[in-house]
């Protein structure tokens, strides 16, 4: 299925797909009932020129989806934002494939930013799960206002406000690069712990083999000596 869609960084060459994909984008959290900021087609085409966004579509040319970064807090923040996938093309994997695709363009250009989402769909948190993202609380997330003004275009604003932005329907989920780095630290250190101590139980093995074998040998040619001589 992968090789029926060509997914890349956007640019200026894929502008025509602004005006689509801020229909589907409006279109698609009507359908939901929760929102996805709404976004002008202005908008979408600057995150394309910034290099800041993946497309995807077909090679028959038929747009597929599309998926933008936006960064908070001095570049501390970074969410990949306003996912969207053309109906047509739903439960084809594709949008696995763009946030992958996203989620690389994010690591390479902000590689110490904490990557974090906003999400109702479950088909979503599986795929921010399989990134290494985690459940956390808003309290983890960004505090930049700009961001959460975002939120003003979706139905459940006022549910979010209520709680002083501390709780939502969505399910905040974050990819904190030091903390990976951490875990990969720790299990370095795991598999090197314990490969010294399977080469020492090896070398324990090595000797208890070699001693045991030189006792034999020993022992045969001590029994050999007390054998008869044959006169042949």
């Amino acid at each position: 299925m992968s090789e029926q869609f060509i997914v890349e960084v956007a640019s200026e060459h894929h502008f025509h797909f602004a005006e689509q994909i801020c229909a589907e984008m409006e279109s698609s959290a009507k359908a939901r009932g929760t929102g996805i900021a709404k976004r002008s087609p202005d908008y979408i085409k600057q995150k394309m020129l910034e290099g800041k966004a993946v497309v995807a579509y077909t090679k028959q040319g038929e747009w597929g989806g599309f998926c933008y970064i936006e960064s908070w807090s001095h570049d501390k923040y970074v969410a990949n934002s306003g996912l969207i996938v053309s109906p047509s093309l739903r439960k084809s994997g594709l949008a696995k494939m763009i946030k992958q695709k996203i989620f690389n363009l994010s690591r390479t250009r902000y590689p110490d930013a904490k990557i974090f989402g906003l999400t109702t769909g479950l088909a979503v948190m599986k795929i921010n799960s399989d990134l290494g993202y985690e459940p956390v609380t808003y309290s983890e997330l960004t505090q930049d206002d700009e961001f959460w003004k975002g939120c003003q275009s979706c139905v459940n604003y006022e549910i979010l406000m209520s709680k002083e932005r501390k709780n939502c329907l969505c399910t905040a989920m974050l990819y904190d690069p030091a903390e990976k780095k951490q875990e990969n630290k720790k299990s370095f250190f795991d598999f090197a712990k314990n490969s010294k101590i399977l080469e020492r139980l090896m070398q324990i093995k090595q000797v208890a083999f070699l001693g045991l074998g030189k006792e034999k040998k020993e022992k045969e040619s001590v029994e050999a000596d007390k054998k008869p001589m044959s006169n042949g």
